[in-house]
Order: C-alpha cells, then sequence, then structure tokens
C-alpha cells in the first residue's frame, strides 16, 4: 500500500517573529486560510488513506500536531526528543511502515511547501509510486523544473529518458549537485539537464532500509531497534534511548548521493519551498508600488517592500524602500530585503542574548 511521512521537524527560523519555538513556520498560515502543514495533508488525502500517514515532529510539537490534525491517528505522530536531520528521520518512519506493511510505498515530503495544484502533485505521486512498485531497487525523487538561477537550492542532473507515465517523463538520475553559485546555476539552467531538488521522494520502504543498512549500519540497526520496540511496554524507553544516538544526516549525504539507481520524475506543479519572508511575494499580489501587503498598513513613497502585521495592528512607513517590515506579537522585524537570510543569524544572536523570551 501507499504510505506517507510528513516531515515536520523544522524551526523556521527566517521566517520570525511570525515563526516561534512554541509555532515555527510549518504551523502557521501563510498561503491560504489552512497552515502548511494541513494543507501537505490536505494534498495527498484523496490519494493515501489517513491511516498510513505519519508525522515526525519535534517532541514539543505533537500536540500542535494533534490539535491542526484532529482526523490523524494519534500513534502516527511521533515527536523526536531532538533534531537528527531526515535520514533517522526517514529511517524511524521506514521502519514502522515495514512493520505494519512488508510491501509498503512510502512518499516523503516536508511539511512547509506549497504545492499548487494538488491534483498535478498526485498525478506526480502516483507515477513515482508505480516507478518504485514496478523498480524495486529504485529511489525516486520529484524534480522541479528551475525557473530562474537559484542558489539556495540542491540541484539534480537528469541523465537519460527512462519512460513516461500519465504525460510525465521518467529519467535516470545522472548526478546530485549542491548549492551552486550564481554562474554555476545560470550554467545549469542554460543546458535545460538540471531540476531543483524537492526533497520529495519515494520508494519501497524496504528498499531505503537497504540502503541505510549498506551507507548508515548503525543508524539502521538503531532504526529497527525502535520498530521492534515499538508495539511493546518499552516503546518510549527504546525511543528516547536510541533516536538521539542515531547519526545526525540528511538523507541526500547519507543514501541518495551514492545510490546506484535513482530515478526523478519531472514535477508538472508550481512548487515553492517557502524559505524566507520574500517567498510572500510569490504567493500574494504586489500593490502598484510593488510591495506585498499583509497588515493594515498606510504609507507614503513606500516601493518594494514587505509588509506584514497582525490584525488590529497599523503600520505606517515614509520614504521607505527594498525593506521587510514584519509585526508579530511582542516583536517587529526591519530589515533590508537583500539581507532576508540573514534572520536566521540575528535569530541565533537574540539566543545568545539572553532574548529566549521572543522566540
Amino acid at each position: 500500500m501507499f504510505h506517507a511521512l510528513i516531515m515536520a521537524g523544522g524551526g523556521g527560523t527566517r521566517f520570525w517573529p511570525r515563526s516561534r519555538v512554541k509555532k515555527p513556520k510549518q504551523f502557521l498560515a501563510l498561503a491560504g486560510e489552512r497552515t502548511l502543514l494541513q494543507q501537505t495533508v490536505d494534498r495527498i488525502e484523496s490519494a493515501i488513506p489517513l491511516a498510513n500517514t505519519w508525522i515526525m515532529t519535534a517532541a514539543t510539537h505533537t500536540a500542535e500536531c494533534a490539535r491542526q490534525l484532529p482526523e490523524l491517528l494519534a500513534d502516527h505522530i511521533i515527536g523526536e526528543p531532538m533534531g537528527r536531520d531526515t535520514a533517522p528521520c526517514i529511517g524511524v518512519a521506514a521502519a514502522l511502515m515495514a512493520r505494519e506493511d512488508p510491501d509498503a510505498v512510502m512518499l516523503v515530503m516536508p511539511a512547509d511547501h506549497v504545492i499548487e495544484p494538488a491534483q498535478e502533485f498526485r498525478r506526480a505521486a502516483l507515477v513515482a509510486q508505480q516507478m518504485a512498485s514496478e523498480n524495486p531497487g529504485a529511489l525516486v525523487t520529484l524534480g522541479i523544473p528551475p525557473t530562474y538561477p537559484a542558489v539556495g537550492f540542491g540541484y539534480i542532473q537528469r541523465g537519460p529518458e527512462v519512460v513516461q507515465r500519465q504525460g510525465l517523463p521518467v529519467f535516470r538520475v545522472k548526478s546530485f549537485r549542491e548549492k551552486p553559485s550564481l554562474e554555476t546555476a545560470q550554467e545549469f539552467l542554460a543546458t535545460g539537464q538540471y531540476y531543483w531538488n524537492s526533497g520529495i521522494f519515494i520508494w519501497r520502504a524496504a528498499t531505503i532500509l537497504a540502503a541505510l543498512k549498506e551507507n548508515q549500519p548503525s543508524l539502521y540497526d538503531g532504526a529497527r531497534r525502535i520498530a521492534d520496540a515499538w508495539n511493546g511496554p518499552r516503546r518510549e524507553a527504546t525511543f528516547l534511548a536510541e533516536f538521539p544516538n542515531l547519526t545526525k544526516i540528511s538523507i541526500d549525504y547519507a543514501v541518495m548521493e551514492h545510490a546506484k539507481e535513482v530515478l526523478v520524475v519531472r514535477a508538472p506543479y508550481r512548487w515553492d519551498d517557502v524559505g524566507s519572508w520574500l517567498a510572500l511575494e510569490r504567493m500574494h499580489p504586489q500593490d502598484a508600488d510593488r510591495n506585498t501587503i499583509l497588515a493594515q498598513h498606510t504609507g507614503i513613497q513606500t516601493k518594494n517592500c514587505v509588509i506584514v502585521g497582525d490584525a488590529g495592528q497599523l503600520i505606517t512607513t515614509i520614504g521607505v524602500e527594498n525593506l521587510l517590515i514584519i509585526q508579530d506579537g511582542d516583536a517587529i522585524l526591519v530589515a533590508d530585503r537583500r539581507d532576508e537570510a540573514t534572520v536566521k543569524d540575528l535569530v541565533a544572536q537574540m539566543k545568545a542574548r539572553g532574548l529566549e523570551k521572543y522566540l
């Protein structure tokens, strides 16, 4: 059967001050009335039963997950005692799925992407499921056709086309490339051979476990011990003892860059990883002065700004350009839009200065 793992453990620090420790960005409604986590579940609900959907999140966020997704099995919301990157998260989930369903095919996806239209995502996911079922040793990913030379994403270099299914081409993967310089990203786009690495994967649970056993044997062993104890009285004790010792490593480094049989399905949908405040410009319209305004705002000579605030709060501006102006609760961020990636460094500085109450 088809199963889903939603990875909801990120901190979302680039979205401070709206994204806080108690409620990071995956639990926020940044692109519509539903939160990013809720939209992720909505996107797959007609393709994967809720009984087959699992969420891995921070232990401090399991209650918020349950509140936002009351229809999910409580037993399928797993709280990590600490972040260990994506390979341990995927390894534990794969071991649990394989224990319930030895033939499980799993869809792995982050909880903080915006994908439209949803039916096109399901079309691509079902094609990838079919490829994983027909090619039991294959690891399948969804590649995003790049629209600009992004330096913040990894890239997938495609090889020869294998087949077309439901109008979507499937290629062998030639290589994975790290986040490039601007010049290299421009070269990637010029060749037409590269996709953005979306971090969305489809494979048989048994296949990814075999790959982890080969490349990360201690991680594999720990994940299996967790799964073996899951339905017994030592579930919590085993999980708390084993999970912190799993190697902290991404699935890309742990498996994907070493795998011999990797396929990529070209994504037919619009995709945004919602990495920073500037993502709002891609999801909301701008006014005549190129401002993206999600607040009660009055301004004079205000251009090319992103302005966000709480309901009931008024933000006023005079003679400013190219700024992020974000008001949320007890904190305000004002930054040059060119420095939007530095917000995470600001958060680290606040923590170092003992300002945790604002985080």
